[in-house]
């Protein structure tokens, strides 16, 4: 007889697994949220704005738009969004701007089941890796993959996505760009599914990572819309500590 899976207790945890095998779980997240502004005349006025909010931010220079400005935060409390940021941005200096709601994007830190430390990767290396002053460029865009990815098998959904997985671990490696990952599914009025940031110290290697990035199947296949794209250069950022 079927097992009744529709009985079966939903565990909504980001899971993991310790070195000795053991899985691991963890409740704990952390948001992302990336807004893109126009008409900014004076970026000294932000920075100093943002210096003394009591929360954590980077605010990007965009290098497309010469009156335009990034801003990133983060916190494991959605609320925040909604009551804290709200308040702070419906105040000059960020009121007199003018928001570019095409470059909002919104995201969760997530597992893939095999990290062997969850608060590491769920809240720790997200926040270091966009508040390392090191890192003074990003390229933040939202994806959405293809219907058909989710007809192939776990194996072949695996093997797509450590093609692509090596990719980024490679440059990685090297020095040249480091990736954030982020899910969106439900979070983004365009209905992507994922929200990606690589932040670097030069922008031609991570412009070289995109373009390799393109051969691959997850890319070349699976993937129905990409960005649009932000380019920004770090003006201010919160200390890590």
């Amino acid at each position: 007889m079927a097992a009744d899976n529709d009985n079966q207790e939903l565990d909504l945890r980001e899971k993991g697994r310790a070195t000795d095998g053991t899985q691991i779980f963890s409740d704990r997240q952390l948001l992302l949220q990336f807004l893109a502004f126009g008409d900014c005349g004076d970026t000294e006025e932000l920075k100093g704005a943002l210096a003394e909010a009591p929360f954590a931010s980077v605010l990007y220079a965009d290098v497309n738009d010469p009156y335009g400005v990034g801003l990133l935060t983060l916190s494991e409390d959605p609320g925040f969004f909604v009551s804290e940021l709200r308040d702070f941005l419906n105040q000059p200096p960020f009121k007199e701007l003018s928001l570019k709601p095409e470059f909002t994007m919104l995201g969760r830190t997530y597992s893939l089941g095999y990290e062997p430390d969850l608060e590491r990767t769920l809240i720790h290396a997200p926040r270091e890796k966009v508040l390392d002053p090191e890192l003074g460029w990003s390229i933040w865009y939202p994806l959405r993959r293809a219907k058909s990815f989710e007809t192939l098998t776990h194996d072949e959904q695996r093997a797509v996505l450590g093609e692509h997985g090596k990719l980024g671990f490679k440059f990685g490696q090297a020095g040249y760009a480091k990736d954030i990952r982020l899910a969106s599914h439900g979070l983004d009025k365009n209905d992507n599914d994922f929200v990606i940031g690589i932040l670097g110290n030069d922008i031609y290697p991570m412009s070289k990572l995109i373009q390799a990035m393109r051969k691959t199947k997850q890319t070349s296949m699976h993937l129905e819309s990409l960005g649009p794209f932000f380019i920004g250069k770090v003006i201010y950022q919160s200390s890590i500590t």
